[in-house]
């Protein structure tokens, strides 16, 4: 499919340009803080003006809502609700500005509110991750389908990152009891991967933005895992202030995350 090859060709082309070279190569200055420890530098704001020129040639007409640009001005959120493409050009930003794995681009189109393709790229392993809505998931060109880790208890990767206190409290009282822990690596862009390539069994997630998680819960779906909100709807770009996301490599698993949720006191 043509359009595949020429975003893949951009994808390599934006992280050979703007991104590796400032890996572990940033200057002072070079890294800001757009507040409550959420950092961009020099590289995403490059890498998203790069990304958004090639798309536009790709596509033309469609609105692009990148996240640096909802950064400086929220009304290209509205983007969201027509035909869009939706950028996050470094996920990870954290991970990238300590000079540490792992970080990646995260590519979607979304319609009517719901993500239909989605490309996940990890910027260091040249690992690409793609999916279309209906046509199932793919890695690096092969198709697969999501395996879980097989162990007991399940493992979880919990982002308590943007929970209030009480949330916290609760997720590590009675939910955290039933599965084996794991660090999250914050970075959408390897979390979902790990969820079906046999690595996570289920992750929760609090904060929704669709360029963390467009391309990677229509990913895991297609896959056989599952990415939905708690009370079992699915997830909409268009709904960037809703807070929580379960995804699991099995419905099955999913479900008992959710249960195990919907209990909570």
């Amino acid at each position: 499919m043509a359009l595949h090859a020429e975003v893949e060709a951009l994808l390599r082309d934006v992280t050979e340009r703007a991104i590796l070279p400032r890996f572990r190569n940033l200057a002072e200055g070079e890294v800001e803080d757009k507040g409550g420890n959420d950092p961009v530098t020099v590289a995403d704001k490059q890498s998203e003006e790069m990304l958004a020129e090639g798309l536009a040639q790709i596509m033309p007409g469609l609105a692009i809502v990148g996240e640096e640009a909802a950064h400086a001005d929220p009304q290209v959120l509205e983007g969201l609700k027509s035909d869009c493409w939706i950028i996050d050009p470094i996920d990870g930003t954290r991970n990238f500005a300590a000079g540490k794995p792992p970080f990646g681009i995260l590519l979607a189109m979304a319609s009517g509110g719901e993500a239909h393709t989605g490309w996940i790229y990890d910027c260091l392993s040249g690992r690409l991750c793609v999916a279309h809505k209906g046509k199932g998931a793919f890695v690096n060109g092969e198709r697969i389908t999501a395996l879980r880790t097989g162990e007991t208890p399940p493992v979880a990767a919990i982002s308590l990152l943007f929970m209030d206190e009480a949330k916290r409290a609760a997720m590590t009282d009675h939910i955290a009891p039933h599965y084996r822990l794991v660090d999250v690596p914050y970075c959408a862009a390897e979390q979902y991967p790990r969820l079906a390539l046999g690595t996570n069994d289920v992750s929760i997630f609090e904060r929704t933005l669709a360029w963390d998680h467009a391309a990677g819960a229509l990913w895991l779906n297609e896959a056989g895992g599952k990415a939905a909100r708690p009370d079992g709807s699915a997830y909409r770009v268009d709904q960037w202030e809703r807070k929580g996301l379960i995804g699991a490599a099995s419905p099955a698993l999913w479900d008992d995350m959710a249960e195990r949720l919907s209990a909570l006191p």
